[in-house]
């Protein structure tokens, strides 16, 4: 890309125009730097891009004045580099201005991650910098790292490298390679929320099972989620054709392409379907795009559950609930939130739930309420990634059970959809009124009488007061016998 083109690029961004604007007038040099730069170069969209400044004079300074510009909050980033952060008002933009790290702006990007990231534009526009040869990197789709000092100065780079990979697919040289395997046990040191916060990026991209695989192969997987490194070589039954691994990143493929055929999936039932997915959840994430996670350690306790009965057939009993408990340990580890790890651990307990009712079409009313009560929560969520999990698994009859079960799905869909907006039904008799009808006492017995008429009135059984009451009296004695 031409200097021209490339400062005509950056000038049509609306943050990148803000920050100009702002810094005007201020003493001293400043470049654009980073990822605006890079994205520039690639052609990527540069409307919602974050803003990495490098000014030879006074950081605190020229932060501040970029914060007044937008109206928002500014703060110290880093002490020991001098670096500061303005957000706007909605937290929706980021300008990071750092001082310059050595006498020149090329001593500076000789300093930083990848040759990718080492180019500058001056704020005014002009000749852009390149002192280690990152435009020709990006234009040959290469990913370079600049030496293994770079990752000496920060042991998070090679999951940096993996997510760059896997954002804007490039692909990193032999030498890259070589040096990120050598620096991957590091991975170990940087704090757990920086660690997430790359796994997030790598998961939310069109191209994550592929960026997962580069994590494999790197070394960069085993040092932050051994548990899943570990479902390597992880054999299961002829039911399935790959192994553990193999299929967990399958599945994870499967439910990246769900998120583009609902409406063939689930009919008219996909718009309310998408709406609620695309719902903000938790650590940054929607619910669709936790849907991700919840493939990626959905079988993640299969290697500590793996057995095999008399006749040979390999058996994993238990492994959804022991995954659930898997997830949460991960997920602490990683310092996300209690409930991300709570969707993740819940999809993880009740993933293998819809396949149970395949052969019970066409479900029941009361077949129906078990199954949202059981997997409340994830009713929703987890009919979905029961469909990934499905189309993943193409063993022996696969074919007529896929079709089975898309059409279970495609039952259960609707009635988890009205579920979550409304909630559970409520009995037509309050606990209260129940045990003064009753002469009943707080206990047991109460909770189970409530549980039994909130089903009933579900299924249409227990649809007035006069029928939930006679209902009780029935329940209790039965109970009673």
């Amino acid at each position: 890309m031409s200097a021209p083109a490339l400062t005509r690029r950056l000038a049509e961004a609306d943050s990148l125009r803000t920050v100009r604007e702002a810094l005007t007038g201020l003493p001293g040099e400043a470049w654009i730097v980073g990822g605006a730069v890079r994205d520039a170069i690639l052609g990527r969209p540069l409307e919602h891009v974050d803003v990495d400044v490098v000014v030879k004079d006074d950081a605190q300074a020229a932060a501040r004045a970029v914060a007044r510009a937008v109206r928002g909050p500014v703060f110290p980033l880093s002490e020991e580099f001098g670096a500061w952060r303005a957000l706007d008002r909605d937290r929706q933009f980021s300008c990071d201005v750092s001082p310059l790290q050595g006498e020149t702006i090329d001593e500076d990007l000789r300093h930083r991650d990848f040759t990718v990231n080492a180019v500058a534009v001056p704020l005014e526009g002009g000749e852009p910098i390149d002192p280690t040869g990152g435009i020709a990197d990006l234009e040959a789709g290469v990913l370079r790292v600049l030496g293994p000092g770079a990752y000496a100065a920060d042991p998070l780079r090679p999951l940096r490298l993996v997510r760059l990979s896997t954002e804007l697919g490039l692909a990193p040289d032999a030498e890259t390679e070589r040096l990120t395997r050598d620096a991957a046990p590091r991975l170990t040191e940087p704090a757990p929320e920086r660690i997430f916060g790359e796994l997030r990026r790598i998961l939310i991209a069109p191209g994550a099972a592929e960026g997962l695989e580069l994590a494999e192969r790197l070394g960069v997987l085993p040092a932050v989620l051994p548990e899943i490194a570990a479902l390597r070589g992880v054999e299961q039954s002829r039911f399935h054709h790959l192994d553990v691994y193999e299929h967990t990143l399958e599945v994870l493929r499967r439910q990246i392409e769900l998120e583009g055929r609902l409406e063939e999936l689930f009919g008219e039932a996909a718009g309310p379907l998408w709406e609620l997915l695309k719902e903000p959840l938790a650590d940054d994430l929607t619910r669709l795009q936790a849907l991700r996670l919840g493939a990626l350690f959905h079988d993640v306790a299969k290697p500590g559950t793996r057995g095999m009965r008399p006749d040979g057939r390999v058996t994993f009993i238990g492994h959804d609930s022991a995954g659930e408990e898997m997830a949460a340990t991960v997920f602490r580890r990683l310092h996300t939130s209690e409930r991300l790890r709570g969707f993740v651990g819940a999809l993880a307990r009740h993933h293998l739930v819809p396949g149970f009712l395949v052969k019970e079409r066409p479900l029941s009313t009361g077949a129906v309420y078990a199954y949202l009560k059981r997997c409340e929560p994830v009713e929703v969520e987890v009919t979905v990634l029961s469909c990934a999990d499905r189309l993943a698994t193409r063993g022996e009859n696969s074919e007529k059970a896929i079709a089975a079960h898309l059409e279970l799905a495609r039952e259960l869909i609707e009635p988890a959809l009205a579920w979550r907006a409304a909630g559970p039904p409520k009995p037509p008799l309050r606990g209260d009124e129940l045990m003064a009808e009753l002469a009943m006492e707080p206990g047991p017995e109460l909770g189970e009488l409530l549980e039994r008429l909130e089903e009933a009135a579900y299924t249409g059984e227990a649809a007035t007061r006069e029928q939930a009451l006679a209902l009780a009296r029935r329940l209790r004695q039965d109970l009673r016998r």
